[in-house]
């Protein structure tokens, strides 16, 4: 069985997390998910079954921190920005991600399927 570590897809939602963090600054989770959603033209809409893990994974592992605030509807949110190791680990997975879907693509090509 393949190290789902090692495969760039099993870390997806969590790159897409880091990429978001880098490119606004702080951001609570529903502001995480609506902004992946934005950016991918509605096509990636993480649920919170997926986001908080991740979110939680990312700062066990010191690639996030968070910080407890009062949202503009003035609930209480955790605001999660990317640490300089987040942002490291972000250059690594993207290039990973790149490499992993262009082999895809070889694959569906090879196998006769126009891709385009």
């Amino acid at each position: 069985m393949a190290d789902r570590n090692a495969t760039p897809m099993y870390g997806s939602v969590d790159l897409l997390i880091l990429k978001t963090l880098s490119l606004n600054g702080p951001r609570h989770g529903l502001e995480i998910s609506e902004a992946i959603d934005q950016f991918s033209g509605n096509e990636l809409r993480i649920e919170g079954n997926a986001l908080y893990p991740s979110l939680h994974r990312l700062e066990k592992k010191g690639l996030i921190t968070g910080e407890w605030r009062i949202s503009e509807k003035g609930r209480r949110a955790k605001f999660y920005v990317v640490t300089p190791a987040g942002s490291k680990r972000l250059m690594k997975g993207m290039k990973e991600w790149i490499r992993h879907t262009d082999a895809v693509r070889l694959v569906f090509e090879t196998a006769g399927g126009d891709v385009s």
